[in-house]
């Protein structure tokens, strides 16, 4: 099947996630061109990644990363953040999460929304997280159970349907993505967290023919 344009007719849109960083290893880069477009985007995250930190406390990890996530978030135009406390780590496909997620779209009344991918792995060798599939999965659910859902659900991952051209929007993304300094730094202790940064949007713009040399791709779940 052909790659699509991502659609344009919208003007807000929700990106729902399971931690903070979600969003900057995926979508920083289409965040920052739809905000500088004048669209408004908004951050959902069910945990405040309170156990990504080696050696920190989650009593001490939770608040700084949730500073990060919303220093992170202002740089590519978003200033919408809510937390849910749900536990990192933890996140499952529940009837509280999805209820959650339901009231919050709800709520909102986004056009689009945007979540994390729901697969079993990335590329071979390369699982991904329990907490993204169980999430995924619920947004996908939540979605379902919406008398009035919004236009589009779609989710950020490999083998797209959609691409965004966000060529002279990776800088923004390698901002954005740097602001989790500590988290970076506590990671990769060995690699600047800049240096990390840019290995990352680089990762997840690939090129795509006839799109740019910088995309970030969508895969579309549901649209009505």
């Amino acid at each position: 099947m052909d790659i699509q344009p991502f659609p344009t007719d919208w003007q807000t849109a929700l990106v729902l996630v399971a931690h903070p960083d979600d969003p900057e290893y995926g979508v920083g880069a289409a965040v920052a061109k739809w905000t500088a477009a004048g669209k408004t985007v908004r951050y959902a995250l069910a945990s405040r990644g309170e156990v990504g930190i080696a050696g920190m406390a989650p009593e001490e990890a939770g608040p700084l990363r949730e500073e990060e996530q919303r220093r992170s978030a202002a740089i590519v135009g978003v200033d919408d953040v809510v937390f849910w406390d749900f536990p990192d780590s933890n996140i499952r496909d529940t009837s509280e999460l999805r209820e959650r997620i339901a009231e919050t779209v709800t709520a909102m009344r986004p056009d689009v929304v945007i979540t994390i991918y729901s697969g079993p792995s990335w590329a071979p060798g390369a699982p991904n997280q329990r907490d993204h599939i169980e999430f995924a999965h619920a947004v996908a659910a939540a979605y379902d159970s919406l008398a009035d859902p919004p236009a589009w659900l779609f989710e950020n991952g490999p083998e797209p349907t959609h691409c965004e051209m966000v060529d002279g929007y990776t800088e923004l993304a390698v901002s954005s993505l740097a602001a989790h300094e500590v988290y970076l730094s506590v990671l990769d202790p060995r690699t600047p967290v800049v240096e990390q940064a840019h290995r990352q949007v680089e990762m997840s713009t690939p090129a795509s023919p006839g799109f740019g040399e910088r995309t970030v791709g969508f895969i579309l779940k549901r649209h009505r």
